[in-house]
Protein backbone atom coordinates (compact mmCIF):
# COMPACT_ATOMS: atom_id res chain seq x y z
CA UNK A 1 0.00 0.00 0.00
CA UNK A 2 1.62 3.23 -0.97
CA UNK A 3 0.25 6.85 -0.66
CA UNK A 4 0.97 10.08 -0.46
CA UNK A 5 0.16 12.81 2.35
CA UNK A 6 0.18 16.82 0.98
CA UNK A 7 0.57 19.13 3.81
CA UNK A 8 -1.35 22.41 4.61
CA UNK A 9 -2.94 23.71 1.42
CA UNK A 10 -2.64 27.34 1.35
CA UNK A 11 -5.84 29.36 -0.96
CA UNK A 12 -5.98 29.38 -4.96
CA UNK A 13 -2.31 29.23 -5.19
CA UNK A 14 -2.32 25.77 -3.16
CA UNK A 15 -5.24 24.48 -4.76
CA UNK A 16 -3.35 24.80 -8.01
CA UNK A 17 -0.14 23.45 -7.27
CA UNK A 18 -2.21 20.48 -6.13
CA UNK A 19 -4.13 20.22 -9.34
CA UNK A 20 -0.63 20.25 -11.25
CA UNK A 21 1.37 17.98 -9.22
CA UNK A 22 -1.14 15.26 -7.44
CA UNK A 23 -2.00 13.13 -10.31
CA UNK A 24 1.42 13.08 -11.79
CA UNK A 25 2.38 11.84 -8.44
CA UNK A 26 -0.47 9.21 -8.13
CA UNK A 27 0.61 7.60 -11.85
CA UNK A 28 4.54 7.99 -11.04
CA UNK A 29 4.45 6.57 -7.87
CA UNK A 30 1.71 4.43 -7.71
CA UNK A 31 0.01 5.97 -5.08
CA UNK A 32 -3.08 3.95 -3.90
CA UNK A 33 -4.89 7.23 -2.16
CA UNK A 34 -3.54 10.84 -1.50
CA UNK A 35 -4.17 12.75 2.04
CA UNK A 36 -4.40 16.16 2.39
CA UNK A 37 -4.49 18.92 4.94
CA UNK A 38 -7.27 21.23 3.14
CA UNK A 39 -8.03 23.71 6.77
CA UNK A 40 -6.34 26.65 4.72
CA UNK A 41 -7.44 25.49 0.90
CA UNK A 42 -10.58 28.09 0.53
CA UNK A 43 -8.98 31.98 0.75
CA UNK A 44 -6.06 30.43 3.33
CA UNK A 45 -9.05 30.03 6.33
CA UNK A 46 -11.55 27.00 5.83
CA UNK A 47 -12.46 23.88 3.75
CA UNK A 48 -15.42 24.81 1.78
CA UNK A 49 -17.34 22.83 -0.53
CA UNK A 50 -16.16 24.10 -3.91
CA UNK A 51 -12.57 23.55 -2.90
CA UNK A 52 -13.25 19.90 -1.53
CA UNK A 53 -14.81 19.29 -5.16
CA UNK A 54 -11.85 20.84 -6.69
CA UNK A 55 -9.13 18.98 -5.11
CA UNK A 56 -11.07 15.80 -4.89
CA UNK A 57 -11.01 16.34 -9.00
CA UNK A 58 -7.52 16.65 -8.68
CA UNK A 59 -6.30 13.92 -6.57
CA UNK A 60 -7.10 13.89 -2.91
CA UNK A 61 -9.06 11.50 -1.66
CA UNK A 62 -9.37 12.25 1.91
CA UNK A 63 -9.14 15.96 3.90
CA UNK A 64 -7.81 16.18 7.43
CA UNK A 65 -8.22 19.40 8.88
CA UNK A 66 -6.99 21.15 12.08
CA UNK A 67 -8.19 24.49 14.37
CA UNK A 68 -9.44 26.44 10.94
CA UNK A 69 -11.59 23.44 9.78
CA UNK A 70 -14.70 25.62 11.34
CA UNK A 71 -13.91 28.90 9.18
CA UNK A 72 -16.45 27.76 6.49
CA UNK A 73 -19.40 26.89 8.11
CA UNK A 74 -20.78 25.05 5.28
CA UNK A 75 -18.09 21.86 5.66
CA UNK A 76 -20.53 20.86 8.79
CA UNK A 77 -22.68 19.54 6.53
CA UNK A 78 -20.14 17.00 4.95
CA UNK A 79 -18.34 16.68 8.58
CA UNK A 80 -21.53 14.76 9.78
CA UNK A 81 -21.99 12.08 6.62
CA UNK A 82 -20.58 8.75 8.19
CA UNK A 83 -17.66 7.56 7.55
CA UNK A 84 -16.92 10.97 5.77
CA UNK A 85 -13.67 11.78 4.31
CA UNK A 86 -13.61 15.36 5.44
CA UNK A 87 -12.20 14.70 8.85
CA UNK A 88 -11.86 17.06 11.86
CA UNK A 89 -9.58 16.74 15.06
CA UNK A 90 -10.46 13.50 16.41
CA UNK A 91 -9.85 15.54 19.99
CA UNK A 92 -12.59 17.79 19.62
CA UNK A 93 -15.25 17.00 22.58
CA UNK A 94 -17.28 14.43 22.56
CA UNK A 95 -20.56 15.61 21.30
CA UNK A 96 -18.92 17.99 18.30
CA UNK A 97 -20.58 16.86 15.16
CA UNK A 98 -18.13 15.08 12.87
CA UNK A 99 -15.21 12.88 13.23
CA UNK A 100 -11.01 12.71 13.09
CA UNK A 101 -11.55 9.53 12.06
CA UNK A 102 -11.94 7.35 8.57
CA UNK A 103 -11.44 3.55 7.61
CA UNK A 104 -10.76 2.88 4.14
CA UNK A 105 -9.14 -0.28 2.13
CA UNK A 106 -6.96 -1.04 -0.66
CA UNK A 107 -7.33 -4.43 -2.63
CA UNK A 108 -9.48 -5.62 0.76
CA UNK A 109 -6.10 -4.58 2.57
CA UNK A 110 -7.94 -2.33 5.57
CA UNK A 111 -6.44 1.03 7.04
CA UNK A 112 -7.42 4.03 8.98
CA UNK A 113 -6.53 8.11 9.19
CA UNK A 114 -6.58 9.76 12.10
CA UNK A 115 -6.65 13.52 12.61
CA UNK A 116 -5.48 15.26 16.05
CA UNK A 117 -4.63 18.29 16.96
CA UNK A 118 -2.01 20.03 19.55
CA UNK A 119 -2.61 21.86 22.55
CA UNK A 120 0.41 24.50 22.39
CA UNK A 121 -1.45 28.18 20.64
CA UNK A 122 -4.74 25.54 19.87
CA UNK A 123 -8.00 25.97 20.48
CA UNK A 124 -9.31 23.97 23.62
CA UNK A 125 -9.56 20.19 23.25
CA UNK A 126 -9.73 16.87 25.01
CA UNK A 127 -6.27 15.31 25.55
CA UNK A 128 -4.67 14.25 22.01
CA UNK A 129 -2.53 11.80 23.75
CA UNK A 130 -4.74 9.83 25.44
CA UNK A 131 -7.25 10.13 22.26
CA UNK A 132 -4.45 8.52 20.30
CA UNK A 133 -3.66 5.94 22.18
CA UNK A 134 -7.42 5.04 22.87
CA UNK A 135 -8.53 5.34 19.32
CA UNK A 136 -5.90 3.37 17.96
CA UNK A 137 -5.78 0.35 20.49
CA UNK A 138 -9.48 0.36 19.11
CA UNK A 139 -8.76 0.59 15.61
CA UNK A 140 -5.97 -2.30 15.89
CA UNK A 141 -8.68 -4.79 18.21
CA UNK A 142 -10.79 -3.82 15.33
CA UNK A 143 -7.71 -5.52 13.09
CA UNK A 144 -6.49 -2.28 11.37
CA UNK A 145 -3.12 -2.43 11.09
CA UNK A 146 -2.30 0.36 8.14
CA UNK A 147 -2.98 3.77 10.42
CA UNK A 148 -1.30 6.84 9.64
CA UNK A 149 -1.99 10.11 11.63
CA UNK A 150 -2.05 13.98 11.09
CA UNK A 151 -0.75 15.70 14.09
CA UNK A 152 -1.76 19.10 13.98
CA UNK A 153 0.33 21.18 16.20
CA UNK A 154 2.27 24.44 16.31
CA UNK A 155 5.58 22.86 18.83
CA UNK A 156 7.68 20.54 17.72
CA UNK A 157 8.16 19.21 20.81
CA UNK A 158 4.72 18.07 20.94
CA UNK A 159 5.07 16.37 17.36
CA UNK A 160 7.98 14.62 18.57
CA UNK A 161 6.25 13.10 21.91
CA UNK A 162 3.39 12.14 19.83
CA UNK A 163 5.68 10.17 17.34
CA UNK A 164 7.99 8.61 20.11
CA UNK A 165 4.70 7.57 21.99
CA UNK A 166 3.41 5.84 18.94
CA UNK A 167 6.27 4.49 16.91
CA UNK A 168 6.33 0.90 16.05
CA UNK A 169 2.22 1.14 17.03
CA UNK A 170 1.07 2.94 13.75
CA UNK A 171 2.70 3.14 10.30
CA UNK A 172 3.22 6.86 9.69
CA UNK A 173 2.85 10.41 11.73
CA UNK A 174 3.25 13.86 10.01
CA UNK A 175 2.99 16.96 11.69
CA UNK A 176 1.15 20.29 10.16
CA UNK A 177 0.11 23.24 10.80
CA UNK A 178 3.21 25.48 10.89
CA UNK A 179 3.75 25.49 6.87
CA UNK A 180 7.40 24.91 7.22
CA UNK A 181 8.57 21.46 6.17
CA UNK A 182 11.01 19.92 8.39
CA UNK A 183 14.19 18.09 7.07
CA UNK A 184 13.53 15.17 10.38
CA UNK A 185 12.16 12.67 8.16
CA UNK A 186 12.31 9.13 9.80
CA UNK A 187 11.46 5.83 10.21
CA UNK A 188 11.99 4.69 13.78
CA UNK A 189 10.52 1.07 14.69
CA UNK A 190 8.46 0.65 11.33
CA UNK A 191 6.68 4.20 11.86
CA UNK A 192 7.58 6.92 9.96
CA UNK A 193 7.24 10.46 11.14
CA UNK A 194 7.94 14.24 10.12
CA UNK A 195 7.82 17.39 12.24
CA UNK A 196 5.99 19.05 9.55
CA UNK A 197 5.16 18.10 6.22
CA UNK A 198 5.03 21.64 4.58
CA UNK A 199 2.59 24.14 2.97
CA UNK A 200 1.63 24.04 -0.62
CA UNK A 201 1.35 27.64 -2.24
CA UNK A 202 2.74 30.51 -2.79
CA UNK A 203 6.55 30.46 -1.63
CA UNK A 204 7.45 34.29 -1.60
CA UNK A 205 4.86 34.48 1.26
CA UNK A 206 4.62 34.39 5.14
CA UNK A 207 3.40 30.79 5.82
CA UNK A 208 1.89 31.28 2.42
CA UNK A 209 0.12 34.56 3.27
CA UNK A 210 0.99 38.19 1.43
CA UNK A 211 4.16 39.42 3.57
CA UNK A 212 2.79 43.22 4.14
CA UNK A 213 0.17 42.31 6.58
CA UNK A 214 2.68 39.88 9.16
CA UNK A 215 5.10 41.91 8.79
CA UNK A 216 3.39 44.94 10.09
CA UNK A 217 1.77 42.76 12.97
CA UNK A 218 5.16 42.18 14.10
CA UNK A 219 6.39 45.50 13.94
CA UNK A 220 3.01 47.06 15.67
CA UNK A 221 1.18 44.33 17.12
CA UNK A 222 -1.82 45.66 15.74
CA UNK A 223 -3.35 42.40 14.16
CA UNK A 224 -4.77 43.20 10.29
CA UNK A 225 -6.52 40.97 7.81
CA UNK A 226 -4.75 38.36 6.05
CA UNK A 227 -4.95 37.43 2.94
CA UNK A 228 -3.53 35.25 0.07
CA UNK A 229 -1.55 36.18 -2.85
CA UNK A 230 -3.86 35.50 -5.74
CA UNK A 231 -1.77 37.24 -8.60
CA UNK A 232 -0.57 34.63 -11.35
CA UNK A 233 2.87 34.11 -12.13
CA UNK A 234 4.14 34.60 -8.44
CA UNK A 235 6.58 31.62 -6.97
CA UNK A 236 4.98 28.58 -5.78
CA UNK A 237 6.07 25.71 -3.81
CA UNK A 238 4.33 22.29 -3.57
CA UNK A 239 5.18 19.23 -1.24
CA UNK A 240 4.67 15.94 -0.86
CA UNK A 241 5.38 12.68 1.15
CA UNK A 242 5.56 9.24 -0.08
CA UNK A 243 5.31 6.32 2.30
CA UNK A 244 4.74 2.74 1.77
CA UNK A 245 3.26 0.46 4.46
CA UNK A 246 3.82 -3.30 4.31
CA UNK A 247 1.75 -5.57 7.08
CA UNK A 248 0.99 -1.96 9.19
CA UNK A 249 4.58 -0.70 9.03
CA UNK A 250 6.61 1.80 7.01
CA UNK A 251 9.16 0.28 4.89
CA UNK A 252 9.93 3.54 2.60
CA UNK A 253 9.50 7.21 2.91
CA UNK A 254 10.77 10.44 0.98
CA UNK A 255 9.83 13.81 0.47
CA UNK A 256 8.93 15.39 -3.26
CA UNK A 257 8.93 18.84 -3.94
CA UNK A 258 8.22 21.23 -6.74
CA UNK A 259 9.54 24.70 -6.80
CA UNK A 260 7.75 27.22 -8.99
CA UNK A 261 6.10 24.90 -11.22
CA UNK A 262 9.97 23.04 -12.26
CA UNK A 263 9.41 19.49 -12.21
CA UNK A 264 8.31 17.11 -9.18
CA UNK A 265 12.07 15.67 -7.24
CA UNK A 266 12.37 13.43 -4.70
CA UNK A 267 14.27 15.84 -2.20
CA UNK A 268 14.84 13.68 1.24
CA UNK A 269 14.68 9.99 1.89
CA UNK A 270 13.43 9.03 5.16
CA UNK A 271 16.67 6.92 7.17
Amino acid sequence: MRFGFVGDIVGKVGRGQVARYVKEAKQNYNLDFVVANGENASHGFGLGLKSIQELQDSGVDIFTGGNHTWDKREIVAFLGIENSNVLRPHNYPQGVVGSGLYRGAINNERFAVVNLMGHFGMPQCDNAFICANATIDALQNEGIKNIIVDFHAEATSEKRAMFMMLKGKIAAIFGTHTHIGTDDLEIFDGTFGVSDVGMSGARESVIGMECKEPIERFLTGIPSRLSVPESSGIPTLFQMIVCEICDGKCVEAFKLKAVDNGELEKTLVAK
